[in-house]
């Protein structure tokens, strides 16, 4: 190309969740048995739709009003049963148009960060999910910048590290946090929600709370939507249907903005990212229009609150199977469905491994942990998919320097369930003392 073409931030972008999977499939041809524990879509680990349910959306495709284009910011009735209910938590009110709908929270993602000022920061927590991390990298061409969630402290974020974060970084502008969080777990009690809100208040700061996995926590634990605590500061809720009802494949996400009038630089900007969307006509019509109608179904409540007393017990489950295996910090996780495992400082070597009976797998292994500048967690997990079978994701892959793993809560068959975990439990011990 007589041209660079390339994006300054290309070099950012990176999903290792699915990127995993590629090698997965390579070993699956050589014969290996697969448990993915790497994506968190409930569906592909055997969540069923109840009938209820899909009757509602069947319903819809037979409407004609179905397949046409709606109004930008999403279907004025949902919209307005989404703020009502909201408006019902108490804290920041608002209208139908404080709401605006994508196509999926990746489509938010992108345009949230895509918009703002190159030289504009928004801190990220590390760990941090992929995506966000990414498209904030992607849009200032720099690697992201962090503020600490601290698993000797039940994954909860380092205010003292997040405010030296702001201090020293003037060009950061928003704070990101998610609530329950990905990767971790954790559920963050409101007096953390309140003190980061707080920070924000005090330099000025807008908030961005991705709260996609806010109905489900448990544990005993409870939070605060950010419209709870949020005050007069300018923010972003972050909201979607593909964890929850469960129906990921919808790709139907919204944000719900919080005082868009008390800054009118932070108007213009929700401004920049309704044109972004406007330019694209809407998001796509099927799934908004069910929204009110599932949420409001009378075994709505019921079905939900199975599945969440299913994730309470297969966090329990896990942390029992992992949290005295030595080397290892573990936390019981309390909300969404995944868990992260950190090794402690010095646990793990470039000399470990794992046995791996099939010789072809074995050799590819070993091809795959070679190159220099591979992580010590990516090591682990590749001999332990190749080993075991267990898909997981490093740690490093979630923009953070601690060494470790993720893995979902989804598989529904508790037998199986317990199982990986056993095996993750003895995999560890055995890779740490080879």
């Amino acid at each position: 190309m007589r041209t660079d073409l390339v994006h300054i931030g290309a070099g950012e972008l990176t999903y290792e969740i699915r990127n995993i999977v590629k090698v997965g499939m390579k070993l699956q041809k050589m014969g290996l048995t697969t448990n993915w524990e790497n994506i968190g879509d409930p569906i592909s680990k055997g969540e069923q739709i109840p009938l209820w349910m899909k009757e509602i959306v069947a319903d819809a495709v037979m409407q004609d009003s179905t397949y046409g284009y709606c109004p930008t910011r999403g279907i004025l009735s949902t919209r307005e049963f989404i703020a009502a209910e909201t408006n019902k938590r108490g804290g920041a009110q608002i209208d139908a148009e404080d709401i605006l709908f994508f196509n999926g929270l990746g489509d938010a993602i992108s345009k949230i960060f895509g918009f703002l000022k190159r030289t504009a920061r928004v801190l990220v927590p590390t760990p941090s999910y992929t995506t966000h991390s990414s498209a904030e990298a992607a849009h200032a061409g720099d690697k992201p910048l962090t503020y600490t969630l601290d698993p000797n402290n039940q994954w909860y974020p380092d205010l003292e590290d997040l405010e030296k974060s702001i201090k020293y970084n003037p060009a950061v502008a928003g704070i990101l946090i998610i609530n329950p969080d990905n990767p971790t777990g954790a559920v963050y009690p409101t007096h953390i929600l309140e003190s980061m809100v707080e920070l924000a208040r005090r330099y000025n700061l807008f908030v961005v709370c991705d709260e996609v996995y806010h109905n489900i926590v448990y544990n005993g634990t409870s939070t605060s939507p950010l419209s709870a605590v949020i005050g007069d500061v300018p923010a972003i809720a972050m909201r979607g249907i593909s964890k929850e009802m469960p129906w990921p494949g919808s790709r139907c996400g919204w944000i719900e903005v919080y005082n868009v009038e008390k800054d009118p630089m932070f108007a213009r900007y929700i401004q920049s990212i309704l044109n972004a969307k406007m330019v694209e006509v809407c998001s796509t019509t099927l799934p908004q229009t069910v929204i009110p109608q599932v949420l409001q179904h009378p075994k709505y409540d019921g079905y939900l609150r199975e599945r969440i007393s299913r994730y309470e017990k297969c966090s329990n489950i896990a942390y029992e199977c992992l949290k005295n295996v030595e080397g290892v910090v573990v936390n019981r996780p309390n909300g969404a469905f995944y868990m992260s495992v950190c090794f402690e400082d010095g646990a793990l070597t470039h000399d470990q491994v794992l046995p791996i009976e099939n010789t072809e797998i074995n050799e590819l292994v070993k091809e795959l942990v070679t190159p220099e500048g591979t992580s010590l967690d990516k090591r682990f997990v590749y001999y332990l998919l190749g080993s075991t079978g267990i898909c997981v994701v490093p740690l490093t892959s979630f923009v953070s320097e601690l060494q470790g793993f993720r893995v979902t809560l989804l598989e529904r068959d508790e037998a199986v369930f317990r199982k990986v975990f056993e095996t993750l439990a003895m995999s560890i011990q055995k890779y740490l003392k080879s």
